[in-house]
């Protein structure tokens, strides 16, 4: 998941790691550590989604909306900079996660807190805004690409994903399809977690130390 690593360490995501930490109180390791998990989440339901024809159609209409064609990321100062995290950004997230996850936003947050020792009402916060900064990443480099059908957005997507593509896919599946299955937030968190030796788990060492 080099893509995420290296979107998270670029300036932007920095500026949306400090922003998270101070506006939620928590510190720069454990924000970073969420999103590092949020994100790969949030980017494998879009992908489940885009794997039909209507759903990559409906994606990319909703990357070519102005309000995610990546405007967000030229403002994270001002969004985060203030005395609290932007109303509309965070109504914006919140229908984006709805969406995505198919009502599963709630389970798809435990998991991500488990994963980094947040509070839930923390985490479905850091997640609201990861959600529009994606689409507005999203947006800027499919703008930039040209991308305009089902396989480059896929391509896009599998992209910031890397080698991690099919494990994220099938972790937003479990949480989509919650209702229909035997896995539990426990079960999902640990696999999202991983061990010390697993390539999950490396990344989230890595983030730990890389904001800590």
């Amino acid at each position: 998941m080099n893509g995420i690593l290296d979107l998270l360490n670029s300036d932007s995501g920095k500026q949306l790691i400090n922003g998270s930490s101070k506006q939620l109180g928590i510190n720069k390791a454990n924000a970073a550590s969420a999103l590092g998990a949020a994100i790969p989440l949030i980017l494998g339901a879009m992908q489940n989604n885009a794997s039909s024809p209507n759903g990559a159609k409906g994606l990319l209409g909703a990357l070519g909306n102005s309000r995610h064609n990546g405007s967000i990321m030229d403002n994270l100062e001002g969004i985060l900079g203030g005395d609290k995290i932007d109303d509309d950004v965070l109504a914006d997230g919140g229908n984006i996660l709805g969406h995505i996850f198919g009502g599963q936003q709630e389970n798809a947050a435990n998991a991500v807190g488990k994963t980094s020792g947040i509070d839930l009402s923390s985490v479905m916060n850091i997640m609201k805004v990861a959600a529009p900064f994606v689409m507005g990443y999203l947006g800027k480099n499919a703008m930039k690409n040209g991308v305009s059908d089902q396989n480059g957005l896929s391509g896009l997507l599998g992209g910031l994903l890397g080698d991690d593509n099919d494990n994220q896919k099938e972790l937003a599946h479990k949480l989509q399809d919650f209702d229909n299955n035997d896995f539990s937030v426990d079960d999902i968190a640990g696999l999202m977690k991983g061990d010390s030796d697993s390539k999950t788990g490396g990344f989230f060492n890595s983030l730990k130390e890389l904001f800590s």
